[in-house]
């Protein structure tokens, strides 16, 4: 129930004295035709509807939430209480830099810790979420290129297992996508990639995106090879951070060739995401990019405090002042809590994670590409499931609501047609690991013995099956009295 259909004329919870002052009117002008028309309700009722509505929502602290390539880790309540520390939330962008010297102390040790992670030499923290950091990198990318001259470098090579914002990244950034396709190992297809440079095409190529590990949990063993390819061309190679859960403390986008990176902090640095925000995706980026990074850096000046400055030829302001700060806190915290070696044991351990559910779930389901060896999250392919009981992956997604597990990503990456994308992440334990293997093998036992129960499932949630098509071409936003 909305909490508009709880109103009863006449309830409220205001308990303002009386207005000792004068009263002030706005101009007719200025005024409402009519009041706005908003719940009229008692405190307990608010309370309660509130209450109520968390319990039906499902989040990293209400159980399993495999969703995979968002790496939905849980969140330490330790990087809550830092970030609501008076210190960080009672400032002001605009305050003089020598009142701020902590806040500014925080962007100096994110980014050294950012680039010792990812093997960059800079970061801007100002772009809000990954796409947000992909358009930035890519600005980089064509900034770089024009100042060199190179005007007709307007193609970006994006594989056919990326992720949707990259190809939309690129055209918001005013370039053409070219497309490569993967190999049979799911990974780049090196001879096409190498073809398309060296024709005349390559000329126009202002660089490659790429996710390594990729979407399908793989990690490209011919990286080295890749990135050379593009540079002998004169492109720049721009990395994906969507995955690094899998490599940090391990390998380095710069050490594999990268000229530029983004970050999820609200994913890989454990900082809550989903709802709509805030997140943050920082962009790293080599010495030869660094003049061109938006808004202003944090550099310590020759008088020893910390002062904020604009790079030499930056390409301008990505979002107002420096980003949503409050979420970089909460990444510094969860780094330093976790120190060089907690960091790489997270990645080992979620890489550990994947590859156990993989292993006791491969001879059920078909795994999308033979390997017996996945990174961080693993794709189904259940297009013999379908085939032999008419049971999709959407059937079984909804299957699991009914067991109180978020259903993992489906029908991506779009080159697998039937797929789920699991990924456990470092913070589930092997109890709860085998008690969702056992609920996936249980549903895979339904789909032949009961699949109609998985056609009509979910069954124990607030509601029942959704009109998914109906939903998204018909979406209702807003209340409307009757």
């Amino acid at each position: 129930m909305l909490i508009y259909e709880k109103s009863r004329k006449g309830r409220g919870c205001q308990l303002l004295p009386k207005c000792d002052v004068e009263e002030y009117t706005p101009d007719k002008a200025h005024l409402r035709e009519e009041a706005p028309k908003l719940p009229q309700v008692s405190e307990v009722d608010i309370s309660r509807h509130y209450s109520e509505l968390s319990r039906k929502a499902h989040g990293v602290n209400d159980g399993f939430y495999p969703l995979g390539s968002c790496t939905m880790k849980y969140n330490p309540r330790v990087n809550e209480k830092t970030a609501a520390l008076a210190g960080f939330t009672a400032i002001h962008p605009l305050q003089p830099e020598h009142t701020v010297q902590g806040c500014l102390q925080v962007l100096e040790e994110g980014e050294k810790a950012l680039n010792e992670i990812t093997g960059m030499d800079a970061f801007t923290f100002q772009p809000a979420a990954g796409a947000h950091g992909e358009f930035t990198g890519l600005l980089l990318i064509k900034a770089y290129h024009l100042a060199n001259g190179d005007t007709q470098r307007t193609k970006i090579i994006v594989p056919d297992s990326a992720h949707g914002t990259n190809p939309a990244s690129a055209v918001m950034a005013g370039m053409s996508v070219i497309n490569v396709d993967s190999d049979q190992s799911g990974c780049v297809d090196v001879d096409k990639l190498r073809q398309l440079c060296e024709s005349e095409e390559g000329k126009e190529i202002a660089g490659l995106m790429l996710t390594n590990p990729n979407t399908a949990g793989l990690f490209d063993p011919n990286i080295l090879e890749i990135t050379d390819i593009i540079h002998s061309c004169g492109g720049q190679v721009y990395y994906d951070g969507a995955n690094l859960n899998a490599i940090m403390g391990i390998a380095r986008p710069g050490d594999m060739g990268f000229d530029c990176v983004h970050l999820n902090l609200h994913k890989t640095f454990s900082t809550p995401h989903g709802g709509g925000g805030p997140g943050a995706g920082p962009v790293g980026c080599k010495e030869h990019l660094a003049g061109f990074l938006p808004g202003k850096v944090v550099r310590k000046g020759e008088d020893g405090a910390l002062h904020l400055v604009k790079p030499e030829k930056s390409l301008g302001e990505m979002k107002n002042f420096y980003g949503n700060f409050l979420v970089v806190v909460k990444a510094l915290t969860y780094i330093k809590t976790l120190g060089a070696e907690g960091i790489r044991n997270a990645s080992e351990n979620a890489v550990l994670n994947a590859n156990y559910m993989m292993a006791k779930l491969r001879d059920k389901y078909d795994i999308a590409f033979d390997t017996k060896i996945c990174m961080h999250e693993f794709v189904m392919d259940l297009s013999r499931l379908l085939k032999e009981t008419g049971v999709s992956a959407m059937d079984i997604a909804k299957g699991l609501l009914d067991h109180g597990i978020h259903p993992p990503t489906m029908y991506f990456p779009l080159t697998v047609h039937e797929a789920l994308m699991v990924e456990p992440t470092e913070t589930e334990s092997r109890e709860t690991l085998d008690w969702a293997i056992d609920v996936f093998l249980s549903l895979y036992e339904k789909a032949y013995s009961d699949p109609e129960a998985l056609h009509r499932a979910p069954e124990t949630t607030p509601v029942g099956r959704l009109d998914e098509v109906g939903a998204a071409r018909h979406p209702v936003l807003r209340f409307t009295e009757e």
